[in-house]
């Protein structure tokens, strides 16, 4: 078992030891979508950290959208559920880039791919190829591709 699977597994332990309700959830929520991910195809495998990791990810940003969707639609209880939840999962995640990092590996990347000569609107995907790997796991898709966006236009 991979140490951060065994680490959620732990924590789920103390959390129902604990009668922790809200992180027992959340935790078995997780550890079944990492279960799922690891039957899924062909055959059964053990997931790496960085594949536990991006599981986790995904399940933060359910959280977060599933908290925005109840917002919006008069169920404001719901929505802190989820968002109690989503901050549960965070503590398991590496810490995101702030604004200033985030632009600062976007520059270096579009730097690259106009070394590469890549240029203009047209480079965004060599852009992002460079950047997404640098960044996985600290900043949304959406915020890289605004920051990459902003910096070719300029």
């Amino acid at each position: 078992m991979t140490t951060l699977k065994s680490k959620l597994q732990e924590d789920l332990n103390a959390a129902i030891k604990e009668r922790d309700e809200l992180r027992s959830s959340t935790l078995r929520l997780t550890l079944a979508a990492i279960t799922k991910e690891e039957v899924a195809g062909k055959e059964k495998r053990e997931l790496s950290d960085d594949e536990v990791q991006k599981v986790i990810t995904r399940e933060a940003k359910k959280r977060r959208e599933a908290a925005e969707a109840f917002a919006q639609g008069g169920r404001p209880e719901q929505s802190e559920r989820e968002k109690a939840e989503g901050e549960v999962l965070a503590r398991y995640l590496p810490k995101p880039l702030s604004d200033e990092e985030l632009d600062a590996i976007v520059a270096q990347a579009v730097e690259e791919a106009k070394a590469a000569g890549a240029e203009g609107p047209r480079a965004m995907g060599a852009v992002m190829k460079i950047v997404n790997p640098k960044v996985a796991g600290q900043a949304e898709g959406g915020r890289v591709a605004a920051a990459v966006k902003k910096l070719l236009a300029g």
